[in-house]
């Protein structure tokens, strides 16, 4: 099977500083992919190199077989993205929203029959700033898929959120998983990546300090939790996790 996202000695280094180096990274279709790593290990450079909006110093990339440089125009009408940080005006509305985010793609999904999957179809002329955060993010979702893409993005998609929240979110995930739709995410929720992910990579430093399977990532730690697996791979203190 070819592989929907493809990295192969991925580096880049800011005024000498190694961000990143020789990260490999390959994600098939249908697959959830989780990049994890603390703050400062090299996920947002990773994220931001696959996507195209850094040039990477060495290595190549590709999804669904397209540089994210040379093709980002046709390439990105097969990608979704969504990021925490995302700011929208005040003043806007759900549904005016989808509205901008469908009218930069060639062919879009009905946001309608999205936000009713999502359970947000009441919410359409509600203002995004009074969503609650879990609407918030289903809505993130929602924005993500109207390109009707192949592969999306996450980024920290469930923080902020109560359980249930999350546990809604993850439903979702799974559904488009099962649809076939690649996902690479990153989160700081140890009980989200068991739950979701086929594959993980674990950076520390810009380097990969493993990459495989969750149970493949416990059994080779000294414990038999994941968390604590985590902690032990990127030398960080319990108590102090910080992804």
């Amino acid at each position: 099977m070819k592989a929907t996202i493809e990295v192969k000695n991925l580096c880049k280094s800011y005024e000498h500083i190694k961000a990143v180096e020789n990260i490999n990274i390959s994600v098939c279709r249908g697959e959830v992919f989780g990049l994890l790593g603390a703050n400062g290990a090299g996920k947002s450079t990773t994220i931001e190199c696959v996507l195209g909006t850094k040039k990477q110093d060495n290595g190549t990339i590709s999804i669904l077989e397209m540089n994210p440089q040379k093709q980002r125009k046709k390439l990105f009408e097969k990608v979704g993205v969504q990021f925490q940080e995302a700011n929208y005006q005040d003043k806007i509305r759900v549904g005016e929203l989808c509205e901008v985010t469908a009218s930069l793609y060639k062919t879009s999904l009905d946001y309608g029959a999205l936000l009713k999957q999502f359970g947000l179809s009441d919410k359409l002329k509600s203002l995004v700033s009074e969503l609650s955060g879990g609407q918030k993010q289903r809505l993130f979702i929602v924005l993500a898929l109207i390109p009707n893409p192949e592969v999306i993005f996450l980024d920290e998609l469930t923080t902020g959120l109560d359980a249930k929240a999350r546990r809604d979110v993850w439903k979702s995930l799974s559904e488009l998983k099962a649809k076939g739709i690649t996902i690479l995410l990153t989160s700081h929720f140890m009980d989200e990546i068991e739950a979701l992910c086929d594959k993980i990579m674990i950076l520390k430093k810009g380097e990969n300090v493993f990459c495989g399977t969750v149970q493949e990532a416990i059994a080779i730690s000294p414990y038999d939790k994941f968390e604590d697996a985590y902690l032990w791979y990127t030398d960080e203190e319990v108590g102090n996790e910080n992804i």
